[in-house]
């Protein structure tokens, strides 16, 4: 019991000392006032004239350049989160979140031998038993994992992830100190408020999370290649589960061309138009067919293969969208296009989570707006970035609060329009896109969708009323017996009941006045000693405090305006 509070002990310390690091980079990069307004310097004890002087070797940087400098400089869970964070649309401004998109997730490679541990504790055996060969020159090497090629005993060429020692718990106590940064951010400064941070380092915890056991990208790959078991067009690395564990992954080496070099040869007009359409139809499916896709489809994690086959790459990454979401985007996207602001306003309606209700008919004109500026002539010249961009505008501008698989997605879409446009500037994206939207909205329509729904309306609305009196009698038990109470609120009432409050005060005030001016009176007409000129002091002395207390609340009265 002592060894475990030691150890707990010393990791508050570790949190501590890492806590002041963090704010003191902050404090070094000028987010000096912020820090002051949290308490922060005075209570983690920083030196904060010291760091104001470092402060002035950034003065020339931008705000942005100023954030990704002090990401870089606070280490791979800040890395990760400034990639997370530029790769959410909506979440920061766009030149912050374009600035904190260069952030390099590239560290010192680990040495080969400390590699070579790691795999022999993760395979229980040792490594000459499961590789034939390990090149010791890792092929990348990130904050979080380092990638080595290989060759399997039976002949199969592979990489292998290694994880780095350690940074589970490190990035696990750096998310630990960002929730209570979030906190006291969200409960100390209104501005941030809506902004909701706390809700924001959870999202990304659960995506560093995922990231950070190998076992889910192998899940996520598999049930990504489930999703296209004829697929023509594309191909997908194998993975061998035997030794995958959440430290380690081994995975089919796959060669090709990275679409991005793809993008700068010289290939051929109709091959780069044939690989952009493959690549906005297997995007287009994994969205509107499967819900299930790939969240980073930027162009290194996309490789082009012989016969201008599509890979793609590190599935750490993944979003989900419901079948409703799906149709309700759909929805918006349909009329946005077709110019029925009503419809549009409704679908963004369904498909966000408002925080405050919206006064609709402001929705409706900024969504008009908003349409007639993103849809001015062809669909054809559509940029879907910039609508997007817009799009996340309007629903922050509104409260409107979009769910993170939808941000996933709309950055999605638009890293894979940059790609498409760039392997062929005329390409027609929506016309691509029309015949999902089209099965998307008609999907709810089928016969057998239609059958199985009012199936399960029936089947919730039968259970509903069959449980509906037990449920009443149970509730009806409870307030016999005083275990439950019904508490009645009443919204707005606040001012009056302040008035009534302060009504109630000052009419109490004035009865005890009162009584202080008889009780007084009586005591003079004693004349009880001791005297003052014949005059009882303690009868004398109360009429000064009860006229004090009597200008007191006469002054009272007349600052409130209320005489």
């Amino acid at each position: 019991m002592f060894a475990q509070r030691l150890r707990q002990l010393g990791q508050t310390i570790q949190n501590l000392q890492r806590f002041r690091e963090i704010v003191g980079v902050f404090l070094k990069y000028g987010y000096e006032d912020l820090a002051h307004r949290l308490h922060l310097p005075r209570l983690l004890g920083l030196p904060t004239r010291g760091l104001r002087a470092q402060a002035k070797s950034v003065r020339n940087l931008s705000n942005p350049e100023k954030l990704r400098a002090a990401f870089e400089e606070l280490g791979p869970t800040f890395v990760k989160v400034g990639q997370l964070l530029s790769s959410r649309t909506g979440t920061l401004p766009e030149e912050y979140a374009v600035e904190l998109a260069k952030l390099q997730d590239s560290v010192a490679p680990m040495p080969f031998s400390e590699v070579e541990a790691i795999l022999a504790e993760e395979l229980k055996v040792p490594v000459t038993e499961v590789f034939a060969e390990l090149r010791p020159e890792p092929l990348g090497s990130a904050s979080i994992g380092q990638v080595h090629r290989a060759r399997l005993l039976t002949g199969e060429d592979v990489v292998v992830k290694v994880q780095r020692p350690g940074i589970v718990k490190t990035i696990r106590t750096d998310l630990d100190i960002l929730r209570q940064l979030a906190g006291t951010l969200e409960a100390q400064v209104e501005a941030w408020r809506h902004h909701r941070p706390t809700a924001v380092v959870d999202d990304l915890g659960r995506s560093l999370a995922k990231e950070l056991d190998y076992t889910v990208e192998a899940s996520h790959l598999e049930r990504f290649a489930a999703q296209f078991p004829e697929e023509p067009t594309l191909h997908l690395p194998r993975v061998w589960r035997q030794y995958t564990t959440p430290r380690l992954l081994v995975m089919e080496f796959v060669g090709g061309t990275k679409a991005g070099d793809f993008v700068r040869s010289e290939a051929a007009p109709r091959a780069r138009s044939e690989v952009g359409r493959r690549v906005g139809d297997l995007v287009l499916k994994q969205i509107f067919v499967h819900g299930f896709f790939h969240a980073d489809p930027h162009p290194g994690n996309i490789q082009i293969l012989d016969g201008n086959r599509i890979c793609f790459l590190d599935f750490g990454m993944m979003g989900f969208l419901t079948q409703r979401e799906r149709e309700l985007f759909a929805d918006l996207v349909w009329g946005l296009a077709k110019r029925d602001e009503v419809g549009a306003t409704h679908a963004l309606l369904r498909l966000a989570a408002d925080e405050s209700e919206p006064v609709l008919d402001t929705l409706e004109s900024d969504v008009a707006g908003f349409m007639h500026r993103q849809f001015p002539g062809s669909l054809r010249e559509v940029r879907f970035d910039n609508l997007i961009k817009e799009l996340v505008e309007l629903c922050n501008r509104h409260r409107l609060r979009l769910p993170l698989d939808l941000l996933l997605m709309l950055k999605a879409f638009g890293q894979m329009e940059s790609l498409v446009k760039a392997l062929n500037p005329d390409h027609d994206l929506i016309a691509q896109a029309t015949p999902f939207l089209k099965q998307a909205r008609l999907a709810r329509l089928k016969p057998r969708r239609l059958a199985d729904s009012l199936l399960n309306f029936g089947q919730d609305f039968a259970d509903f009323a069959r449980t509906l009196p037990g449920d009443l009698r149970g509730l009806m038990a409870r307030f016999k017996a005083g275990e439950a109470r019904l508490i009645m609120r009443h919204d707005g009432l606040e001012p009056l009941q302040h008035s009534l409050d302060q009504v109630t005060n000052r009419v109490a005030f004035a009865i005890v006045l009162a009584a202080l001016i008889v009780s007084n009176a009586l005591i003079i007409h004693s004349r009880m000693p001791p005297l003052w000129h014949g005059i009882p002091v303690i009868g004398l002395f109360g009429f000064m405090v009860t006229g004090v207390l009597g200008l007191w609340l006469l002054w009272s009265i007349i600052r409130h305006g209320r005489m």
